[in-house]
């Protein structure tokens, strides 16, 4: 749709000056206000162009690229679909953005609840966390807590598998008790960062590709997870908890035996891939979580509802990897979250509650990113 502004009629003064009329500026205030009310937001996300809507319905979220940057790994559990809890989808971007009615195959087997979809290097295998083993229907969801604490379930059913794009398990990378999931791959290929709790803290560890040499790299009580690897593959970045006072620690074990996290508490932290020179670049309170790099290595993307006076209005921001010059991204909607570059750094993709119609769906969108 396209706007022609309105012609502004240049009268003479007597001092030689060129100044609009009374009325012609009166119509261009009121054109301008009408245009602020009818894109309220877009002109404040000044690092996205071209932003188009991949998923209708339903919750979509860690949409992942593939190396070759063509397809998105996602999970779902949008019921028109069939579905009762998330199972992962390799989405086809060129026939997304040609068709609101594609649907992408579904790439795990139907099974349990499944987690964090990260395409394999050859671009013809995901990875992704699965509780299938432990039984075919969906585990159950915590029960409201008295207390109301918001909290995320931990199931200790998940491990991590390999799947071909036909949904046929071809590799079982983690075997081993407790949660093994969050697992993503370095960009040169070579190593896969994960989360698990088989030390009795969820920590961060790293495996090669193939599974073997399964390294604990992180120590520190609290939720380490959601790393990704910096774009040389030499730092990862993620989200911890790190509970700081005696009451804080003992709550987080307590609910750890429970299975359960309560992530309403964390910051943005990197380090080396062996877990050397650990930083914390995020000061901000409340939740920083769902980071990624910036393509030049410099800057992290994450979300976060430091800001909200409500506590869910979760925006995208970027940092420096020492923590300065932070920038909001979004501005639309109360959730925007998962942001990943593509390969090539021109496009980002992310999760959020923008254009859904007033309902609870959570969609994928993606956007060219201008820096």
């Amino acid at each position: 749709m396209t706007y022609n502004m309105p012609t502004l009629e240049l009268a003479h003064h007597t001092d030689g000056s060129l100044k609009a009329d009374h009325s012609n500026r009166l119509l261009l205030t009121i054109f301008i206000v009408f245009l602020i009310n009818l894109y309220p937001n877009t002109a404040q996300e000044r690092h996205l162009s071209n932003i188009r809507q991949l998923t209708f319905g339903g919750d979509n979220a860690e949409a992942y690229f593939s190396f070759d940057g063509s397809r998105l790994s996602f999970q779902s559990n949008n019921r028109s679909w069939g579905l009762h809890c998330d199972q992962i989808f390799a989405m086809d971007i060129q026939s997304a953005e040609a068709d609101t009615s594609y649907r992408p195959p579904m790439i795990s087997n139907g099974k349990g609840r499944t987690t964090c979809a990260y395409y394999m290097p050859d671009n013809k295998h995901v990875l992704y966390a699965s509780t299938y083993e432990a039984g075919d229907q969906c585990p159950s969801e915590p029960e409201p807590r008295a207390d109301k604490k918001y909290v995320w379930p931990v199931y200790s059913s998940y491990d991590i598998y390999v799947s071909d794009l036909d949904g046929n398990i071809v590799n079982k990378l983690t075997d081993s008790p407790g949660y093994d999931a969050e697992a993503t791959i370095s960009p040169d290929g070579s190593k896969i960062v994960f989360t698990s709790d088989r030390s009795g803290d969820l920590e961060l560890w790293t495996m090669n590709v193939d599974g073997s040499n399964q390294r604990q790299i992180t120590f520190g009580l609290g939720y380490d997870g959601g790393a990704f690897f910096s774009p040389d593959s030499k730092r990862l970045v993620f989200r911890s908890s790190r509970p700081s006072t005696d009451s804080e620690r003992l709550e987080y074990l307590d609910l750890l035996r429970q299975g359960l996290v309560a992530p309403t508490e964390m910051e943005i932290y990197t380090c080396n891939t062996d877990g050397s020179d650990l930083r914390q670049v995020t000061h901000l309170g409340k939740a920083n979580w769902a980071p990624f790099f910036h393509p030049g290595g410099t800057k992290i993307i994450f979300s976060s509802n430091h800001a909200s006076k409500r506590g869910y209005d979760f925006q995208l921001y970027l940092i420096n990897t020492d923590g300065t010059g932070l920038e909001q991204v979004t501005t639309e909607s109360i959730f925007n979250a998962f942001p990943m570059f593509s390969p090539n750094g021109k496009f980002l993709s992310w999760s959020s509650n923008r254009l859904n119609g007033g309902t609870r769906a959570t969609n994928v969108f993606i956007a060219e990113w201008k820096d």
